[in-house]
């Protein structure tokens, strides 16, 4: 059809294609493409559990931002004791309500203001430790499953070695040797040792998460075809094979964070964290237990156990929430499993 006969035809009102290459002739909708990060939203926005969990995160963030703020309105510092009004006649510690909403502790300390301030500690070494941890587990794993051989047999020699130290004995003795010889200053910030710790013990999981997905991504057509092309061997991670590991790696991340939350508490509970009188959970569960008021005073148990509850199970139900929406596949996998 040349030319004249199409716009003849165009003036007639016909069109050259006809009515049914019209998508939008006979009321038909015309078909949008979704791109995959919108369909993980869309799928994201149905689970009320994780947006329910997303929104407690949320709330925590922004908690533990406004710790200075509230400490300031309620002028009861995170270090400030209150022996006069925090506790009664005979020491013990006031009960929530008041001028402090959440009680004190046996020092007559604002529990509320000193539960914020751990906020801002835990989530800290929980982010920061996470991603040291899946920056170096990530590059280890790439490299050892894209080049394979000798470079993968001697990369998983290292995470073996890694997995092998004890985490509770290795932090001990880190610790110790932090110490100078005076044996109270230190030579590091306790709060940096903590999330080197924390961060060398969870590298490893992010490398054999990432090594197991590489595995599999470089035998895929499209990493043949950039092969093919003349592309190397680290453009091809760089920019065919590490897109398609931003899924798993998040997901993993939300729910390696309150892992790292827990063992930050646990490290400072047992006194070789960050110790006292900077307020963390760990440390104030261990005021708790040590100073045996929690049996007269529960709200000074029951304070950080229930922030540091809160905290895990909704990021916990977050990466859940993630993993499904991002891999579909997984979750059906899973329910019929």
């Amino acid at each position: 059809m040349t030319t004249s006969q199409s716009e003849a035809l165009v003036e007639a009102g016909g069109a050259v294609g006809g009515p049914a290459d019209d998508p939008l002739v006979g009321g038909a909708t015309p078909v949008e493409g979704r791109t995959p990060l919108a369909l993980a939203f869309a799928r994201l926005r149905r689970d009320r559990v994780a947006l329910g969990s997303a929104v407690v995160v949320v709330l925590l963030i922004l908690a533990a931002l406004a710790a200075p703020l509230v400490a300031h309105l309620v002028g009861h510092g995170e270090f400030q004791q209150f022996r006069d009004t925090g506790l009664d006649k005979e020491g013990f510690p006031v009960p929530p309500g008041g001028d402090f909403l959440l009680g004190t502790d046996q020092s007559g300390r604002d529990i509320l203001v000193r539960v914020l301030y751990g906020a801002q500690v835990s989530l800290e070494v929980g982010v920061v430790a996470t991603t040291l941890a899946g920056v170096i587990g990530t590059t280890v794993g790439i490299l050892a499953g894209f080049f394979g051989g000798r470079t993968d047999a001697v990369l998983s020699r290292i995470i073996d070695i890694f997995l092998s130290f004890p985490f509770l004995l290795t932090a001990l003795t880190l610790f110790a040797l932090n110490k100078k010889a005076s044996g109270v200053d230190t030579r590091v910030r306790p709060l940096y040792v903590v999330m080197g710790i924390i961060a060398l013990f969870s590298w490893t999981y992010f490398a054999r998460l990432v090594r197991g997905q590489v595995l599999s991504l470089r035998e895929r057509e499209f990493v043949e075809a950039a092969r093919s092309l003349g592309a190397s061997p680290w453009r091809i991670m760089r920019v065919d094979i590490l897109p398609n590991l931003v899924a798993p790696i998040i997901v993993f991340s939300t729910l390696q964070i309150p892992v790292n939350i827990v063992l930050e508490a646990t490290l400072s509970f047992l006194g070789v964290g960050i110790a006292a009188p900077t307020p963390t959970w760990g440390n104030m569960l261990f005021d708790a237990q040590n100073s045996g008021f929690y049996t007269a005073a529960p709200w000074f148990l029951l304070a950080p156990g229930t922030a540091l509850l809160l905290t895990v199970l909704a990021f916990n139900l977050v990466g859940d929430g993630l993993r499904d929406a991002l891999d579909p596949r997984a979750a059906r996998t899973l329910g019929r499993a």
